[in-house]
C-alpha cells in the first residue's frame, strides 16, 4: 500500500480536479447567474433592503451582498462554488484511495460524478446548503485521512473543527449533525477522545453562541419564532388533521388566531409544513406573536401522545430514511429546484421587501445550447429519483461500505468516514420541513465515491475466505 502512494502520479488530483471543473464550468454557463428558489432572494433581500436577519445564514448572505458589491451580479458566487465543489470531491476521492480504495475507479467516479444533476446543477445553485454540503463532505475527506494514517492528527483536528463551525454557519441544524458525528468518531478513535469532543462541542457551541447573543448585538435580528418552531406547527397540524378529538374549544381559539381551521387541516400532511405555513390564510405575525402558546400545545400533545408526534416526525423526514418518493401524497414528492426564469415569477410581486438589485435572479445563460442540453437532463433525471436524487440509499450504502472496509483492511478507523452521513441522516429525521433533495446531498457524494471500495472490500473477503488452492 505505501509503494502503491509513494508511485501515485502528482498530476493526477490535479487533472482530476481540472476535469471536474470543467464540467461544472458548463453547469455555471448553462444556469448562469445560478438556480434559485424564494429563499435565495430572501437571501439578498437581508442585505439590501434589510434587515438583516439570521433565519438563513449570515454567512452566506455576506458572500451574497459582497458578490453583489464587488461585481454587481451574483455568477461569482456560483463560480465559486464550482471550483469548491471540484476541489471538495478531488479531495474526498484522493483521500479514499489513501485508504485503500482502488485508485482508477475512484478517479472515474469522482470525474463522472458533475455531470449528475444533483452535483452539478446543485453546484450553481444559490443556497446555503451548498456551501453546508462541501464542508460535510470536506468532513468525510479528513476523516478518511485518519482512517489511512489510524491517528488523529493536531492539523486534522483542527481542520475538523473548522469545517464542523462552518456547518452551523451555514444551517441552524449543524449543531445537530455535529453532534451525531462525534459521538460516531469519539466510538471509532482510540486516542485523542477528549480532545475530539471538545472540538466538537465548541463547534457545536459557536454558531449558536453567534446567532442567539453576538449577531443581535451587531444589529442582526434573530429569525421569527414561527421559522424557529415550524415543524412544531406542523406537528400540531398532522395532529389536528388525524385526530381533532385531542384538541380543546380552547386550542381551536388558539389555531383560529393564527389561521382558519380549515388551513390548519388541509396544511396537516406530514410530508411538508409547506401547505400549511406557506398559505395566504396563515398568518405570520399571529403565528409569531402567539408562538409561545402553540409551543405549549405542541408540548402538551408530545407529552400526552409522544407515538404521533414521532410518526409525522419519520412521515416528513422521509428525504433521510426512505429510497423512493411518496408520489401519491400531498407533498411526498421529492423536491429538486425551482427553474423559474424571474424571482418574480417565483416569489410574486410583494412577497419580500423590494430592492432594486432583484433584478439579478433571472437566468441568462451564456449558452442557450448548454442551456437546453442540461435542463432536458435536469428534467429528465427526475426518472431515477430513487437512484441519484435521495440520500437514504447512499446512506445504507456507506454503512455498508465503510463496515466492509473496516473488515477487510483491519482498521477500526474506516466507519469514520461515514460519521458525517449518520450525523446529517439523524438530524433530519429529529427536525426537517419538506422532502428536499439538497437535505441529504451529502450522503449522495460520499456514498458514490465509496462505491469502489465497497466493491475492493467485498471482493478481498471473498477472495480471503476461498480455500487455499481454490481457482
Amino acid at each position: 500500500m505505501q509503494t502503491e502512494t509513494a508511485k501515485r502520479p502528482r498530476w493526477v488530483p490535479i487533472a482530476t480536479f481540472l476535469a471536474i471543473q470543467a464540467v461544472l464550468a458548463c453547469w455555471w454557463a448553462a444556469f448562469y447567474p445560478g438556480l434559485f428558489s424564494r429563499d435565495s432572494v430572501l437571501y439578498l433581500s437581508h442585505t439590501m433592503a434589510g434587515p438583516w436577519v439570521s433565519d438563513h445564514s449570515v454567512a452566506y448572505d455576506g458572500l451574497l451582498w459582497l458578490s453583489m458589491r464587488t461585481t454587481g451580479d451574483l455568477g461569482l458566487v456560483t463560480l465559486l462554488q464550482t471550483t469548491a465543489m471540484a476541489a471538495v470531491l478531488t479531495y474526498l476521492a484522493g483521500a479514499l484511495k489513501a485508504l485503500g480504495a482502488p485508485r482508477r475507479s475512484t478517479t472515474a467516479v469522482a470525474i463522472l460524478l458533475p455531470f449528475l444533476p444533483p452535483v452539478g446543477a446543485f453546484a450553481v445553485a444559490l443556497w446555503k446548503d451548498v456551501p453546508f454540503t462541501l464542508c460535510a463532505v470536506a468532513i468525510a475527506a479528513v476523516c478518511a485521512g485518519l482512517a489511512a494514517n489510524r491517528t488523529l492528527t493536531g492539523p486534522r483536528l483542527a481542520a475538523l473543527g473548522g469545517l464542523m463551525t462552518a456547518l452551523g454557519l451555514f444551517r441552524a441544524n449543524g449543531f445537530l449533525v455535529v453532534a451525531v458525528a462525534v459521538v460516531v468518531l469519539v466510538v471509532v478513535v482510540r486516542t485523542g477522545r477528549s480532545r475530539l469532543a471538545l472540538t466538537g462541542a465548541v463547534a457545536a457551541a459557536v454558531p449558536l453562541l453567534l446567532s442567539n447573543v453576538v449577531l443581535p448585538h451587531a444589529g442582526i435580528a434573530a429569525p421569527s419564532s414561527t421559522y424557529v418552531y415550524h415543524t412544531a406547527f406542523g406537528d400540531v397540524a398532522v395532529l389536528y388533521r388525524d385526530h381533532p378529538e385531542l384538541f380543546t374549544d380552547q386550542d381551536q381559539t388558539l389555531m383560529t388566531a393564527v389561521a382558519p381551521l380549515s388551513r390548519w387541516r388541509e396544511g396537516g400532511t406530514c410530508h411538508t409544513i409547506n401547505t400549511l405555513i406557506w398559505r395566504r390564510d396563515f398568518s405570520w405575525q399571529q403565528a409569531d406573536k402567539h408562538a409561545s402558546e402553540l409551543l405549549g400545545l405542541w408540548k402538551r400533545l408530545l407529552l400526552e401522545q409522544p407515538g404521533l408526534v414521532v410518526e409525522a416526525r419519520l412521515c416528513r423526514g422521509q428525504i433521510a430514511w426512505r429510497p423512493v418518493q411518496d408520489e401519491w401524497a400531498v407533498g411526498g414528492e421529492t423536491y429538486y429546484f425551482s427553474r423559474r426564469p424571474t424571482a418574480e415569477t417565483y416569489v410574486g410581486p410583494g412577497k419580500v421587501p423590494d430592492y432594486p438589485e432583484r433584478w439579478v435572479f433571472s437566468l441568462r445563460p451564456k449558452s442557450p445550447d448548454l442551456h437546453r442540453m442540461a435542463d432536458a437532463w435536469l428534467v429528465g433525471s427526475a426518472a431515477y429519483d430513487w437512484l441519484i436524487w435521495r440520500g437514504a440509499l447512499w446512506s445504507y450504502l456507506s454503512y455498508a461500505a465503510v463496515a466492509l472496509a473496516a473488515w477487510a483492511l483491519r482498521n477500526r478507523h474506516v466507519p469514520a468516514v461515514a460519521a458525517v452521513v449518520a450525523g446529517q441522516q439523524l438530524a433530519i429525521l429529529a427536525n426537517i420541513s419538506a422532502q428536499d433533495f439538497r437535505y441529504m446531498a451529502t450522503p449522495i457524494y460520499i456514498g458514490m465515491l465509496l462505491l469502489p471500495l465497497l466493491v475492493a472490500a467485498a471482493w478481498r473477503l471473498v477472495r480471503r475466505k476461498r480455500p487455499p488452492g481454490d481457482a
